[in-house]
This record gives C-alpha cells, structure tokens and sequence, in this order.
C-alpha cells in the first residue's frame, strides 16, 4: 500500500465524522515535501475556508500521533473545485451530462486522450459522448479525468 493510501485510511475516519469526504490525497515533491488533500461536503454545499482549516487541524492531529509521514512536510487541504478531477467510477455517475476531459493508460480506438460529454457507467465501465460518437473506457485504465469548465457547469448549482 502506498503512503498516500496509507494516509488516507488513516484520516477518513475523522474526516467523515466531521461531515466531509476525501476527493483525492497526493504526496507531492522530493526534498519539499507537500501533502495535499482535496475534500468536499458530504451534503454537497460549498466549501469554505474554515472548512478547510478545520480539516487541516484534524489532519494534523492525526497524522501527528500516527508519525506516519517521515520527515518534514507542508499540509495543504482544499476543495476540488468546479472543475474538478473525476476520481472515484461514482464521480462519472454524479457528473454524467457534463463535459469532461478523460486520459488513460493505454490506447482505447487508437487514441488515449478523450473530451466529451459523460454518460454515466455501466459496471466498471465509463461511458462518454464525443463528436465523433460514443465511446466506453475501462474505469481501471484511466489515469486521470476532470469536469471540463462550461457555462452549463458554472450554472449547476444554482439549480440545486
């Protein structure tokens, strides 16, 4: 298990408690080190920066007993934003309608890069509509997917 799985199995607990949810953990750098922790409310309502200082305080509990980092390193915590990075097969499900941008590991139709509109999943497979019609990637070969920034994405909240 790498270390940012570590970290997370570490901190969730906490985290949930306190009515968030984990978007994405990286460990970042070599010598200057940075934790950084997207998370979003569980009740889908905007993020704060008190939010964010209440998880950095939490987290730093945590992983200050836990001692499961090694060495010294920045802690920054922060919302996905609107445009953010697609990382759990669910998100595909919750953004379907939306334009995303979609990279995978290996050549799906000859290609690896994919911008589109999601359709949702059907079992562990991402579906996407393109110009050029539709397509299906395997959810385990994506390396890495973002809502692409629209006006129709920037209008979604205020119909909630």
């Amino acid at each position: 298990m790498d270390l940012s799985s570590r970290v997370e199995r570490l901190i969730s607990p906490a985290i949930e408690a306190m009515g968030f949810e984990i978007v994405r953990i990286q460990l970042l750098g070599k010598e200057k080190r940075i934790l950084r922790i997207m998370a979003e409310r569980r009740d889908g309502g905007a993020m704060l920066v008190d939010d964010c200082a209440e998880i950095s305080r939490a987290v730093s509990a945590v992983l200050d007993v836990e001692d499961s980092i090694s060495g010294t390193y920045a802690l920054e915590v922060s919302s996905p934003g609107i445009d953010r990075p697609l990382v759990r097969i669910g998100d595909f499900e919750r953004f379907a309608g939306y334009e995303a941008k979609v990279e995978m590991d290996r050549l799906i139709d000859g290609r690896k890069r994919f911008k589109g509109r999601l359709l949702g999943v059907e079992g562990e497979t991402v579906r996407m509509k393109m110009a050029e019609g539709a397509v299906e990637l395997p959810f385990q070969d994506i390396r890495r997917a973002k809502l692409v920034l629209t006006d129709e994405l920037i209008a979604a909240p205020e119909k909630k």
